[in-house]
């Protein structure tokens, strides 16, 4: 299969800013070599290194915030066929700049295509947890429901992640951490990847998702779906 039409967006929601080493970074980076080696075009953003405003409207500077970058960054996003962001773990949860982020794309969830559809519809996304605490499945799960709720497709085995041992000690990038040998680690980095890329070129070849019973443009003039009710309108 030819992938050299698709793109691909990393974001990386580590807390350190370039240049500090980030190991979420460095298990992102397997997952997008390996996109890269089947020709799809990717880019790697370290969130924390820009100005983004936390909120949940398309430019916070209409908001009281003096800056922000999201704006810039959205269009990035936007013209991507796959969102992989990546975590660490802090307190067993996703990282505040992550949240950050699904809180951004929630306020550009209102936006739609030339289908009339929500604007992430036909898109694809996973998840990349590093840290050095229990939680790779709870955050997974956490920003996938948060990318699937918005209109991303989630397709199998979409998310991969290491931890090292409990408390203080070596984390992914680390020598002699382990994490770049670990067989079951090293697995589902790579279904993610291929998962994502099979999971995009089968929404671009055919189109996205088809547009009926999920048209927003079309529920706002009235149209019912099927509804059982046939006195159901948009807003009653």
């Amino acid at each position: 299969m030819a992938f050299d039409d698709l793109k691909a967006v990393f974001v990386n929601c580590t807390l350190k800013r370039s240049p500090e080493t980030s190991n979420t970074d460095g298990l992102m980076a397997v997952a997008k070599a390996i996109m890269d080696n089947q020709g799809v075009q990717t880019e790697m953003i370290r969130l924390v290194d820009h100005p983004v405003a936390p909120g949940v409207y398309p430019d916070m500077t209409e908001h009281g915030w003096p800056a922000d970058a999201w704006p810039e960054l959205w269009t990035r996003i936007r013209a991507a066929d796959i969102l992989v962001v990546g975590t660490p773990i802090w307190l067993g949860e996703e990282s505040s700049v992550c949240r950050v982020l699904i809180e951004r794309l929630y306020g550009q969830s209102g936006d739609t295509n030339d289908k009339g559809q929500y604007g992430f519809y036909g898109k694809v996304g996973g998840c990349v947890v590093t840290g050095n605490e229990d939680g790779i499945k709870h955050c997974s799960q956490t920003v996938l429901y948060a990318l699937q709720h918005i209109g991303y497709t989630i397709p199998p085995q979409a998310d991969c992640g290491w931890i090292g041992e409990a408390g203080p000690g070596p984390s992914y990038c680390d020598e002699g951490s382990g994490g770049p040998d670990n067989e079951f680690t090293q697995r589902n980095t790579t279904f993610m990847a291929w998962n994502l890329m099979h999971m995009a070129r089968m929404l671009k070849d055919n189109g996205g998702i088809p547009n009926e019973g999920n048209s927003r443009e079309a529920w706002d003039k009235g149209e019912r779906f099927g509804h059982p009710n046939p006195e159901y309108r948009s807003g009653n």
